[in-house]
Parts: C-alpha cells; structure tokens; sequence
C-alpha cells in the first residue's frame, strides 16, 4: 500500500500537470495547517503575529509598504496561497506580491492598540495573502505599534527572523517602489520547488512499515484528555483566551529540550490529572541537505506522550532516551502518525492537548527600520488553536509564556499549571542534563 505522502504526491501531479509552476505541492507539515484550517468551521487560519512598537513618526508608512512587496516577491511562501484544491493541499503562487499595510480604525477613542489588532486579526480573511502588516497608533505611549503577521502555513518558526531582518533592510533600501528580476523571483520560486520535493522525499522515505509500528507503540496510550469546548465557559465580556508570563534566571547552558518536556509534564499534572499520557506537540525537523534555504514552512509536528503519574518528573533520564528515540522518526508526516496509531486500534484521533515552541533569542533580532529598533509586544487573548500553548525564548534569561483557551480551561486551574510550570524551570529546582 502506498504511504500516505505517496499518496499526496500522486494526487498533486495529476492535479498540476503543466501548471506546476502556478500549483507547488507543500510538506507534510504545511498539509496540517491547510486541512485543520479547512476542516474548521470558521475557516480560521493559524496566524503568527510579531508585532513592535516604535515612536511615533519613525514609520513611514509608503515607505514600508514598497518594503514589504520587495519582501514577498523575492520569496515564493510569501506571494503564494495556501488552499484545497479537489481535496488536494496546494499552494497557489501569484505572479505579483499581493500584500498590504493597513490602519484598523479604533473602536473608541483611546482604545488601546492590542483592542484593535485583537479585532483587526480575528477578521483575517484566509482567501487574502499570507503576509499582511497592520499599523496601530498608541496616543497613551506615543508608539506606534506595527503588526507583522503571517498564515503560519506560509512560514515555520525558523523564518520568522529571517522575515524580520530581511524587512528591516527592504525599508532600507533606495529604490523605491522596485520589485525584483524576473529572473531572480523565477530562480527563487525553482529552489522552493526543489526544496520543498526535498522535503517530501525525506518523508516518503521516513513512512516504513517499522515507522509506523513505532509510533502505533509510542502513542498506544495517548488520548486527549481536555475537555470539548464550551464558550460558556469563558466568563462575560473576558477575551476568548487567558496569558501568563514570566521572566526566569537562565540556566548555565540553558534548559535542554527533554528538560523542558519535564516541565510542561508539571503542568499537564495539573491541567489533567494524574496517570495520565497526554499528546504535547512541538515543531521539529529541518531542511534536507543540500537544499536551499528557502522561506516556508518545513518543521514537522512531533507528538510526545508526557506522563503525569508517579515517579514521572523532572530529571528523568527516560525522558531523554525516549526522546532521542522519537527524533530518529522525526520525518514521519503528523498525519501518517495519526493513521498508524489508530490503525493499530487507538482511539486517538490527532488532538493535541498542549503545544511547546522554543527558541533561542539570539535567533529573534528585533524589527529595525531606518536605524530605530522597534521594541516587541503582544497581543493576548486572541483565539488559541489548542487547550494551552507554552514558548520558552532562552538567551540571557528564560521568558516563559503561556496562553490558554477559556472555552477549555478556566483561569484559576491554568494559573495553577504555571506556576506548577514556572516552579519546574528554576535553576534551584531543575537539573540540566
């Protein structure tokens, strides 16, 4: 039986033919994004925003939009779509750079900047481009806070500074208004084919028969643990998702990766109970070899299996050693895990019940533009795809941030799990291995 990423491959060229310069096929991972956006109700995107305050007056506003269309044209991700053709996950490439800046008018006098953005975000349309920037004026600080934002089906997590250096020196540029050599969009638009074929490859190579035995094994106990949505949950006039952070001393060395899964255990404790397996997603993976370093979206989704029972804690060894197992399969597609777990008589049907992202804050330069840095903010309380979120950004320090859905988990159980969380990552409580 062919894998399921043969399967995708077949579909897509039939569906191409000689088109295949307007229809790219997209990696295992960016399937994901596409079909859980299609399969919503709403149609709702996953969006990753990066938003900078800057004085007011520092943005010229003609000046950033002629940057952006530079931007999107130099790279194939960022002037294409993300869409569902006759069941089949494409991306569909423009042959100019459709993106926009626009101003979301206030509601109210003086509504704060991150009322407007919430506001501005939670009517993206999906069939629009994937790269939009939003300008918001704060009368209170005398900022002006630019939103950058993207359909994380566009990009991965590893574009991100790439995007934000790359726009920071297009704003720089003297020539206005000038879009790249059609020679220079059309090499470019060959590597993200090339790349992206890479990446496919890499997958259907990674689907075995044992692959599949592995993860049916790995996640034979997972099920999803939260509980179904209810917007009545979320109390009146609260946003429809809860925020914490907080800021840590740094470990020597920093925190290790299976360290952090120890961590977000101490949560899901909390958040589930006890003696439970429950499925924590986190991006992983990489370009093939050899392949250009396009703009995309090409880390895979892993699922880990965090146990809340006894003897299941911080500083386990077998945290690693299962950990280390996972990545040798990291190149197996989510959906192909899925189907090799239920297949094996599971009934887990691919709900996540956490997500973790980290990154190193020597990879996230700030936004500058024409010399001034934009200092970073957030927006809280937009909707959240998942019951809880965690990103852990380490460098000099450790900023830890959670996001929780309302509609899933109520506020004092989810303070509950970051503190529990918070408590997990001190230098003093936690062995770095």
């Amino acid at each position: 039986m062919l894998s399921i990423t043969s399967q995708y491959l077949a579909r897509y060229r039939r569906l191409a033919g000689d088109r295949s310069d307007t229809l790219l096929p997209v990696t295992g991972a960016q399937r994901r994004f596409v079909l859980v956006r299609a399969l919503d109700p709403t149609g709702r995107p996953d969006l990753v925003p990066m938003c900078f305050a800057f004085p007011s007056g520092t943005i010229d506003p003609e000046r950033l939009r002629a940057a952006v269309r530079r931007l999107a044209a130099r790279h194939t991700a960022l002037r294409s779509r993300p869409t569902v053709v006759r069941g089949t996950p494409v991306l569909s490439v423009a042959a100019d750079p459709d993106v926009s800046v626009t101003r979301p008018t206030a509601s109210v006098p003086g509504e704060p900047p991150a009322d407007t953005l919430r506001r501005a975000l939670a009517s993206w349309d999906a069939q629009g481009p994937v790269l939009r920037l939003f300008l918001v004026h704060d009368e209170e600080r005398a900022e002006d806070v630019l939103a950058v934002v993207l359909d994380h089906a566009a990009c991965d997590g590893r574009s991100l500074a790439r995007i934000v250096d790359e726009l920071g020196a297009a704003y720089a540029e003297e020539t206005a208004g000038s879009l790249p050599a059609p020679g220079e969009t059309e090499a470019e638009l060959t590597a993200y084919r090339d790349a992206v074929l890479g990446q496919l490859a890499a997958e259907e190579k990674a689907e075995t028969p044992e692959s599949a035995a592995y993860w049916a094994d790995r996640l034979r106990t997972v099920r999803t643990h939260a509980p179904s949505p209810r917007p009545a949950r979320v109390p009146e006039g609260a946003k429809p998702s809860g925020a914490a952070q907080a800021r840590l001393p740094a470990h020597d060395g920093g925190v290790s990766f299976p360290g952090l899964l120890d961590a977000c255990r101490s949560a899901a404790r909390e958040l589930y109970g006890p003696d439970r397996a429950v499925p924590l997603g986190y991006p992983w993976g990489g370009r093939p070899a050899g392949v250009e370093p396009v703009i995309g979206c090409f880390l895979n989704t892993l699922v880990f299996p965090v146990g809340t029972g006894p003897g299941q804690g911080p500083g386990t060894e077998a945290t690693a050693d299962a950990w280390w197992d996972d990545l040798d399969r990291a190149d197996v597609p989510f959906d192909a895990v899925v189907a090799a777990v239920r297949s094996a008589g599971s009934g887990w049907t691919g709900g996540l019940d956490g997500l973790l992202t980290v990154d190193d804050d020597t990879r996230r330069p700030p936004l500058v533009l024409d010399g001034v840095e934009g200092r970073e903010v957030h927006v809280d309380g937009r909707p959240v795809r998942g019951p809880f979120a965690v990103s852990v950004t380490q460098g000099a320090e450790i900023r830890l941030r959670m996001v929780w859905d309302r509609a899933v988990l109520d506020d004092e159980t989810a303070h509950r799990a970051f503190d529990a969380l918070t408590h997990a990552l001190r230098p003093s409580d936690h062995t770095v291995r």
